[in-house]
């Protein structure tokens, strides 16, 4: 069962990414003229801290990823798809339109035989 989601008045009990980007935007901070560079360095920052929690895993807990584990790190995700969101929303793009393009890209590359590999335009 989702837990009832609420943000500033507004509840749901699931939300489209759009729906994310447009109230984790209401939480954007940070400074004029850093749009872009420092959501794109937090979202490098935050993706590193799930492989590190990860990597943690492996070496305090012999891969096995227990429910501590993995609520610690999907706090971390969490942080990094605000940071995406933000990105994104500094340059003009929506979530859910970058992730339907992503699928169209996979499903393409599937129906090729080209999801294997190396290089962006395979």
């Amino acid at each position: 069962m989702l837990k009832q989601i609420i943000v500033e008045n507004y509840v749901a009990n699931s939300l489209t990414l759009d729906e994310y980007q447009l109230l984790a935007a209401r939480t954007a901070t940070y400074g004029a003229g850093t749009e872009i560079i420092y959501p794109t360095l937090g979202l490098a920052n935050e993706a590193g801290e799930v492989a590190g929690k990860v990597k943690k895993v492996l070496r305090d807990n012999d891969g096995f990823f227990t429910h501590e584990y993995i609520l610690a790190i999907k706090k971390e995700l969490g942080d990094t798809l605000w940071y995406l969101a933000m990105t994104a929303k500094d340059l003009n793009l929506s979530l859910g339109e970058i992730a339907q393009e992503n699928l169209n890209k996979l499903a393409d590359r599937a129906e090729r035989g080209v999801i294997g590999g190396d290089g962006d335009n395979r």
